[in-house]
């Protein structure tokens, strides 16, 4: 072999060995920025959803502010319907108040009046009246009892008071005539006729308002309506025509 041949074969040589490290360097550094790329893209895409999470959350806190605001300015509305209330419950305080005090005086007159009409009114359920009055007139002290309820109290007694004009009625009781007392029916037609039957219907009488005293009445003239008007009172027997002793309007008026 040559000097020539052989040189050629080393430089081949040579040349082949620098190529081979130049393409494995390459592909060496090729691999490295593939794998740098990678880190770099995963870094981006790393970015990328964190931005786009922030981005949610920020969406998501600004729904929730927007609804804040419309919370508390309805809050804002409420409190000042709130002081409004508050000024107006304030007021009808202070109005209860001043009425209390001009009611009070009222229904104690009420009562008085009250009391008066049963005075001179015809005297049935006497007992029951007079302490119906009385009773209001001890809740009147009483502290535990609102000034509503007892101006409701006051007034059901006016009613009842009212109710005695339009009803029919019998009950029994004592009737103290001469120097003995009898046990009688007394029998009420609203408030222009009270009348009496004796138990057994020996005798039989009425109340007088023109004397202010009761009055014996005939028994043949009386004693069977008188017992018949009890015994509707009593819805005994079906409501009729009765002949009793009414005092005329003028007699009652005197």
């Amino acid at each position: 072999m040559s000097a020539r041949s052989l040189f050629f074969i080393l430089s081949c040589s040579i040349s082949t060995l620098a190529f081979g490290a130049t393409v494995g360097q390459l592909t060496k550094e090729g691999q490295k920025r593939i794998g740098e790329g990678k880190a770099v893209q995963q870094q981006v895409d790393s970015l990328n959803d964190a931005t786009f999470d922030l981005v949610s959350e920020f969406k998501t806190t600004a729904k929730v502010v927007d609804g804040l605001k419309i919370y508390n300015d309805l809050l804002d509305i409420q409190v000042q319907n709130q002081r409004k209330e508050m000024a107006a419950s304030q007021k009808a305080m202070d109005d209860v108040s001043l009425i209390e005090r001009q009611v009070v005086p009222l229904m104690v007159s009420m009562l008085d009046s009250l009391e008066a009409f049963v005075d001179l009114d015809v005297p049935f359920l006497s007992d029951e009246r007079t302490k119906r009055v009385a009773k209001l007139r001890g809740m009147m002290l009483r502290s535990d009892v609102s000034p509503a309820e007892k101006y409701r109290r006051v007034i059901e007694a006016y009613q009842i008071e009212g109710d005695y004009g339009r009803t029919i009625e019998a009950y029994r009781g004592s009737l103290n005539v001469g120097d003995g007392t009898r046990e009688v029916d007394f029998l009420r037609v609203g408030r222009v006729a009270l009348l009496y039957q004796s138990v057994g219907g020996e005798f039989t009488g009425a109340w007088d308002t023109a004397n202010n005293q009761w009055a014996e009445l005939s028994a043949a003239d009386y004693k069977t309506q008188v017992a018949k008007g009890l015994r509707i009172a009593r819805k005994q027997v079906a409501p009729d025509l009765l002949t009793l002793p009414i005092p005329a309007a003028t007699e009652v008026a005197q």
